[in-house]
């Protein structure tokens, strides 16, 4: 649908205002360390986060983490239809309650990393937006980006520094980057400070958007072969490639040395310097080589 983009504003329109705190005291809940339960209650670092999705209104979004539903609420007003994730069974309870007088929004008690998103969204393209655990950061973005169904745009908080990392290019990349530019375009989208956030987290979070391309940057018949190879470099990521390759690949140090020199790829680099070109090249070189 064209037109111009909705952006959510700090009121949450005629649904029912619930404060996370006093939800939490209602349900008698305490946050799950454990699961890395820092709640987003800061209304404007909710905004900034449905702004970052850029909806138009006609758009299926799942979200991850539903929590007590205070980003849900928001995104059922920018939305057609938000399914809402929640892996915590005791948050239960209290989200329903929250969420009890909208209509455009499905609960789903699940661990998004087990759950099929294909059979979830069937036939219809989907946006994910979400303030996730920390620690959940690089396995869900992998999921969302590598599955047979990926997401149209992925906006998400994580930590700052992790957002950092997932644009650095040559000299800081990491596997979660070389994943992101294999599938898509990251921006960062803005910050938030700790301070919005029930319990407080010890670092500041970035938002992060990812804006998915129809099909990969690379060919598909090459694609676990660079993730085989990449995870051998990062798998020892201060030793030198022909090192590291060496050992994660089970091949003599010497031949992987001369593999990287055959295609112009020195091999004292270390695996944060080389960009996704360069692990497509490698990829090419060692298929050829062992067929």
């Amino acid at each position: 649908m064209m037109g111009n983009i909705k952006h959510a504003q700090p009121s949450q329109g005629s649904h029912k205002s619930f404060n996370v705190r006093s939800l939490l005291k209602r349900f008698q809940i305490r946050p799950d360390k454990g699961l890395g339960q820092n709640f987003l209650v800061d209304q404007r670092s909710l905004v900034k986060v449905v702004n970052a999705a850029n909806l138009q209104g006609d758009e299926l979004v799942l979200e991850v983490g539903a929590g007590l539903g205070s980003l849900t609420r928001l995104l059922s007003d920018r939305s057609k239809e938000v399914l809402a994730i929640e892996f915590d069974r005791n948050l239960m309870p209290a989200l329903r309650f929250a969420l009890q007088d909208i209509s455009n929004v499905r609960i789903i008690e699940a661990d998004i990393l087990k759950l099929d998103l294909a059979e979830l969204v069937e036939d219809s393209d989907f946006t994910v937006v979400a303030n996730i655990p920390y620690y959940l950061t690089s396995a869900l973005i992998r999921k969302l980006l590598e599955g047979t169904k990926p997401a149209d745009r992925i906006v998400l908080t994580v930590q700052r520094e992790v957002a950092v990392r997932v644009l650095a290019s040559d000299g800081k990349s990491s596997l979660l980057s070389l994943s992101v530019q294999m599938y898509g375009d990251a921006t960062i989208a803005g910050y938030i400070p700790a301070s919005a956030f029930y319990p407080s987290p010890k670092v500041e979070s970035a938002i992060l958007s990812i804006q998915v391309h129809p099909e990969p940057k690379v060919p598909a018949e090459i694609i676990d072969s660079i993730f085989k190879i990449a995870k051998a470099g990062f798998s020892q990521k201060r030793k030198q490639l022909r090192n590291s390759m060496s050992a994660g690949l089970g091949l003599e140090a010497k031949q992987v040395e001369e593999i990287l020199r055959r295609i112009g790829i020195d091999p004292r680099l270390r695996a944060q310097e080389l960009l996704l070109a360069d692990w497509a090249t490698i990829a090419r070189e060692l298929s050829n080589d062992f067929e």
